[in-house]
């Protein structure tokens, strides 16, 4: 039985919450639907330095009062930006629920931007830009959505740039909150042993100060051709990405994609793995992903290996996509990847921050809360009928691109 409430008050702002009687604890999260996707080439970044910002300092709380006053009732407090969303989460036992509310309400609708913390941590998030560029398994993912999606702001980094992390000011920060950061775009959702009724009565008291703003509308994404590309740094290994784009969550084809992504690259017994690492030990790292928005997906595969085993890795990956074109897959290992993308969801729902998440995720994407029977009858529903076709397109050499970073060009 899913105990989920959802309540949107007279003012916009909706709230969601899950009760689970047998704990005693909960998981908050402040949602806006506002991420890099809304920035332009001038603004790009400026979403995720706004997130580092709001623990700087409120009008009546300083840094470290943010976080003592949640971490010493046993809290914590954390958030991240996505490409399309920003979440303000925090933790704690249900009877500091309101605490926390008040915290993130006042960190939301208070901080200061003082100049000068302002200053220091835009030094902190180029540091972070730097350890990525010095990291090829975190900067090609970037660099592959960079490509798959020009012409497009998906294609913006979310951290930004180093041109305008440095260059942002207070007033700039304040002018993008009022546009952005308001009641249309907030939705408060909670997961454990929580009371819907207290939420709407804590949003009341407590989140008085937002814009009422405008809904969201954003560019859509128009796939076209990908051209290749190389990116030099002076590394030991070589590291590729082959992808493409696919749905993204308003299609119920996503599920397809989702099932093939498995089958080719995820967990130690996926194709991709045995071929390149077992049979042939030249990749340590190998594995499919799927990285999804409401309108799109980034899909591929991606391995590091030596540079001398970089052309035969490659040319293994490009035989099972064939391969997988040809012959699509038996019911046995079908069956296999739906007990395992079902067991995986299952597992995480034992997480209230887990399961939280996935809330804020479904009413952001879907208008609502996908129940886990939904989501394990899309699964299901899959055939192998389905797999075969839908890979036809999805694995086909015209739709791919690769990106490439190593210390010499050998492929591209």
């Amino acid at each position: 039985m899913n105990n989920y409430n959802i309540t949107k008050l007279a003012n916009g702002i909706r709230i969601a919450s899950e009760r689970i009687e047998h704990v005693n604890s909960f998981s908050l999260g402040f949602w806006f639907n506002v991420g890099s996707r809304d920035e332009t080439k001038d603004t790009n970044g400026i979403s995720h330095l706004i997130e580092h910002m709001f623990f700087k300092g409120t009008k009546k709380r300083n840094a470290r009062m943010i976080s003592n006053e949640i971490e010493s009732l046993g809290g914590y407090l954390n958030a991240f930006t996505s490409k399309e969303h920003t979440c303000f989460y925090g933790r704690g036992i249900t009877r500091h629920i309101e605490k926390t509310f008040e915290v993130l309400s006042d960190m939301i609708q208070n901080s200061l931007f003082a100049p000068k913390e302002l200053e220091k941590e835009s030094k902190v998030v180029i540091d972070e830009l730097y350890d990525i560029e010095d990291s090829p398994e975190e900067l090609i993912f970037d660099k592959f959505e960079t490509n798959l999606y020009r012409g497009n702001s998906l294609s913006l980094p979310i951290i930004g740039t180093e041109e305008n992390v440095s260059k942002f000011t207070q007033e700039d920060l304040f002018n993008y909150i009022k546009k952005h950061y308001s009641i249309k775009n907030l939705y408060i959702i909670a997961s454990g042993n929580v009371d819907q009724d207290k939420l709407i009565l804590l949003a009341e008291k407590y989140l008085n100060n937002l814009e009422l703003g405008n809904g969201k509308k954003r560019k859509y994404f128009n796939k076209k051709k990908t051209n290749n590309l190389f990116v030099p740094k002076d590394i030991n290994q070589a590291h590729l990405i082959i992808g493409g784009s696919t749905f993204g969550y308003k299609y119920k084809e996503r599920a397809v994609a989702n099932l093939i992504t498995n089958i080719l690259g995820e967990g130690s017994s996926s194709r991709l793995f045995q071929s390149l690492r077992e049979r042939n030990g030249i990749a340590y790292q190998i594995n499919s992903f799927m990285n999804s928005f409401y309108d799109t997906s980034s899909f591929g595969i991606y391995f590091s290996t030596n540079e001398s085993s970089l052309k035969k890795a490659k040319k293994i990956v490009e035989r099972e996509f064939d391969k997988f074109r040809e012959k699509g897959v038996s019911e046995k290992e079908l069956k296999s990847a739906k007990e395992y993308i079902k067991g995986h969801v299952q597992m995480s729902l034992e997480s209230t921050s887990n399961r939280m998440m996935r809330m804020g995720n479904s009413l952001l994407y879907f208008n609502k809360i996908k129940t886990v029977e939904e989501s394990m009858f899309e699964i299901e529903s899959v055939s192998k009928e389905d797999i075969l076709n839908f890979s036809q397109n999805l694995l086909d050499p015209q739709n791919l691109s690769t990106v490439l970073i190593s210390s010499k060009n050998l492929i591209i």
